[in-house]
């Protein structure tokens, strides 16, 4: 059982402030990998919550392991994200203020196959493009970090 779900039998849903990071994974096309996630079946990046000890770029290389099976050689840091724009509540109810540090991947081992139970599938996704059934904190975050142009 991960940290989250420690805190979360003492403190229930009411909003934690969850620090975590994302990965960005593009083919040779460019095309961007996201997951569809299993709790809100929109299509979402590869990430996760630190657990304790683990820098930022740990988290993301071991969530981009756990979520695809995925190893790289280098994580660039892109940006990080935080405050009332990155609130999110949970389909089950859980809220959470995320601070989020984006990496973008590079130098990926290895083809893209489902780890674990957060995700049903893999797809890359041309980013010219809009994204059918994109989760909404994952669209703010491309559209913020300039991957994705804001209508």
């Amino acid at each position: 059982m991960g940290y989250i779900m420690k805190l979360r039998e003492l403190v229930g849903s009411r909003p934690l402030i969850m620090a975590g990071s994302c990965v960005l994974v593009f083919n040779e096309e460019g095309h961007l990998l996201l997951q569809r996630r299993t709790d809100s079946l929109d299509w979402g990046t590869l990430g996760g919550s630190l657990e304790p000890g683990e820098s930022l770029e740990e988290a993301a290389a071991r969530e981009l392991y756990e979520e695809a099976g995925l190893r790289a050689e280098t994580y660039k840091l892109i940006t990080v994200f935080s405050g009332q724009d990155m609130y999110y509540k949970y389909p089950h109810g859980d809220e959470v203020y995320n601070v989020t540090a984006v990496y973008e991947a590079t130098g990926i081992k290895g083809n893209p196959v489902v780890m674990d139970d957060e995700g049903l599938e893999l797809r890359y996704f041309d980013l010219a493009q809009p994204v059918p059934e994109i989760n909404p904190f994952t669209e703010y975050v491309l559209k913020k970090a300039g991957y994705i142009k804001s209508n």
